[in-house]
């Protein structure tokens, strides 16, 4: 009989917000050794572990939902050196036949790994990129509150008394309406005009605040990916925000996607083959990470108004007959191929603006004189320098150029 230091065995883990149920079965055999419970917790993790290598030396653990419940033991795993394989949910035609339960579906979690079904990496969610995404989602959120709030004032602002829809429309602008209405006092006699004087005030203040909650977010997110990925901020109209965003779909750990084409299936702009007998056709991808979607869509739109690259390719692609919308697909996909190897593979040569400006100082050159020979205004170079753009492109031209008409 195999002892337990000689057996290899797989866990699959269901998780949960209170306690996490564990199968472990044979590696060689798939068959089931038992379950168990553990609470979510650092000691819970520990003595999962353990009980895990009570039964024998571990090949592979699969965890489900990795980004969320999993996300505390897939870190303590991995940490202790345990492959982690990230199951998704399990196949419905099986829960129909074998029914529903927490031990069944950690079996089902640790078949998938043993079959081999499941081959994800999930993120390591253990660096720069972690804390990113963090400021990331507060960031969206406070945005989107600032929209729902600025919408309320302006249509309160509509349906309010006529003496106060003019002091707030008439003549002026929306910060100095803004500004107006925080200074509103709700002593006004008619008790309409006094609440809406009310609300109108407290919507203000809201909007205040969102604006300086995200000022201070926004610093620090450009502060975070500027210093964790130049060469990807660095690329043509990819702001703070949209490298945020991909970064967050990649992870700390991006050396678990296999290929530029992984990433791309991994932001939903890869076309899907959807053939059938005689027709052969691909159809448009509506998986993927949606955000990071959206990061490349963003950027493609600017380029495709302010790159000269990428106006030529649209107006090649229109004589060939290609739409609007197609263009935009094939443009996303060749983002995405250079986004990957901005974060995967990024140049050391990448000057920063605080070398930029010291070799500049050195050489007693002037703004206007390099910005004149690169064909660029002093303003964006100076945005440069101080590290509030980036530019990769523009930075590494000027730095050549310094460099070749060094004295």
């Amino acid at each position: 009989m195999m002892t337990s230091s000689a057996r290899h065995v797989s866990g699959g883990v269901d998780t949960h917000d209170d306690v996490h149920v564990v199968a472990v079965l044979d590696s060689a055999t798939g068959k089931r050794l038992d379950t168990g419970s553990f609470p979510t917790t650092r000691a819970g993790y520990t003595s999962l572990h353990a009980w895990m290598a009570g039964f024998g030396t571990i090949d592979r653990v699969g965890v489900e939902s990795t980004g969320s419940w999993g996300a505390g033991l897939t870190r303590h795993l991995s940490a202790a050196g345990v492959e982690v394989i990230e199951v998704d949910r399990p196949d419905r035609k099986a829960r129909r036949f074998e029914g529903k339960s927490d031990p069944t579906d950690a079996e089902a979690t640790a078949r998938a790994v043993v079959s081999g079904r499941a081959t994800g990496i999930p993120k390591s969610r253990d660096g720069a990129v972690e804390a990113i995404r963090s400021l990331e989602i507060v960031y969206h959120a406070a945005t989107l509150d600032r929209t729902r709030a600025i919408n309320q004032f302006k249509a309160l602002i509509v349906t309010a008394p006529d003496g106060l829809r003019h002091r707030l429309r008439t003549g002026l602008s929306f910060t100095v309406a803004l500004g107006r209405a925080r200074r509103f006092a709700d002593t006004h006699p008619d008790p309409t005009e006094r609440e809406t004087r009310f609300a109108l005030r407290e919507l203000s203040r809201r909007i205040e605040f969102l604006n300086a909650q995200n000022r201070r977010l926004e610093a620090r997110i450009n502060e975070l990916v500027a210093a964790h990925a130049p060469a990807l901020l660095g690329l043509f109209d990819v702001g703070p925000h949209a490298a945020a965003q991909l970064l967050a779909a990649v992870g700390d750990n991006p050396q678990r996607l296999r290929s530029e084409a992984a990433f791309a299936k991994l932001c939903g702009v890869c076309p899907l083959p959807a053939s059938s007998g005689k027709t052969t056709r691909h159809r448009l991808n509506r998986g993927g990470d949606r955000r990071a979607n959206n990061a490349l869509f963003t950027i493609v739109l600017v380029r495709m108004r302010y790159d000269r690259r990428t106006r030529a390719y649209v107006e090649r692609r229109t004589a060939e007959g290609k739409t609007r919308k197609e263009i935009m697909r094939c443009l996303k996909r060749y983002v995405a191929r250079e986004v990957f190897a901005a974060i995967t593979n990024p140049p050391a040569d990448i000057p920063t603006g605080v070398e930029l400006r010291r070799l500049r100082n050195e050489q007693r050159l002037s703004l206007t004189t390099v910005c004149n020979a690169i064909g660029t205004a002093p303003i964006t170079l100076s945005r440069i320098e101080r590290g509030l753009t980036h530019d990769t492109r523009l930075a590494r031209r000027a730095h050549t150029w310094i460099t070749q008409n060094a004295t």
